[in-house]
């Protein structure tokens, strides 16, 4: 079979990719991976490893199927729907050829994908901690975490954590006192509660067309517990990277750490 071959670097662990509403898992172990891609919307594919894709020549049209890789992660984009064809993703440095049976239809779901390899799904496996060793980590580290998977990963792998609760958070639209220093637009998006404390995960997005920041707990302002970044910088705005999310514990709400404006609005959900 003739293909184009796209050369590009495709890295990346989870939470160092773009941000994305959900990530659904897909194990490589030499059955061809079934991906299909929504018509008109970019669907990402994340990999642990440098490869060059191969396109067959019928859909080796920019009008037919965009292909770009920047970041650690492979972006497709389906402009018209097609059949099932065989693409080769080969590996740059070992050789394998990772074998992938993409099709695009209108209806296909535009979730993340994450594609690991059998040896690190078998090594993932032998090496998760039993529930009890779960529940002995610090609680911050606990709701922290399942804060993360809640934002990035498919209701079906949700470790569930007895006790902790969605909450409101009463926070205004936009909280502008969290990171002075940056032209950052801090957005609240949900809060979860366990034996007193509470996670809050607040959107950032870059406001400066221009620079990309380095991010730092330190300029946070506020009597904050723990604060996790899900990415280290943040790019210019209009970028594919110029948005991530911050994981914020306190002891009790949020909104009784930082220092709100009096009469500003509040929303939240349960």
């Amino acid at each position: 079979m003739k293909m184009r071959l796209l050369k590009g670097l495709v890295c990346g662990a989870l939470l160092a990719a773009p941000l994305a509403n959900a990530v659904e898992l897909m194990e490589w172990d030499r059955t061809p991976l079934v991906i299909d891609l929504p018509v008109g919307q970019e669907r990402l594919v994340v990999l642990n490893r440098n490869v060059s894709v191969g396109l067959p020549l019928t859909i080796a049209h920019d009008d037919i199927l965009r292909v770009q890789s920047t970041g650690g992660v492979l972006y497709f984009k389906a402009h018209e729907a097609f059949d099932t064809e065989r693409v080769q993703l080969k590996d740059e440095s070992t050789g394998e050829i990772i074998l992938v049976d993409l099709t695009a239809k209108a209806d296909a779901s535009a979730e993340q994908i994450q594609v690991i390899s059998a040896e690190v799904a078998e090594a993932d496996a032998s090496e998760r901690p039993d529930p009890a060793a779960e529940q002995r980590a610090p609680l911050p580290v606990v709701l922290t975490r399942y804060v993360a998977q809640s934002l990035y990963s498919p209701l079906r792998v949700i470790e569930p954590v007895p006790g902790i609760n969605r909450v409101a958070m009463r926070l205004p639209g936009s909280v502008e006192t969290l990171l002075p220093a940056l032209p950052v637009e801090a957005r609240p998006i949900a809060a979860w509660t366990l034996e007193g404390l509470h996670a809050t995960a607040i959107e950032l997005r870059n406001q400066d067309p221009d620079r990309s920041f380095e991010l730092d707990p330190r300029y946070l302002h506020g009597a904050l517990m723990a604060a996790t970044f899900m990415h280290p910088t943040i790019g210019p705005r209009g970028h594919l990277d110029d948005t991530t999310t911050i994981i914020i514990v306190t002891r009790g709400p949020l909104a009784e750490h930082l220092q709100l404006p009096r009469f500003q609005p509040t929303v939240g959900e349960g």
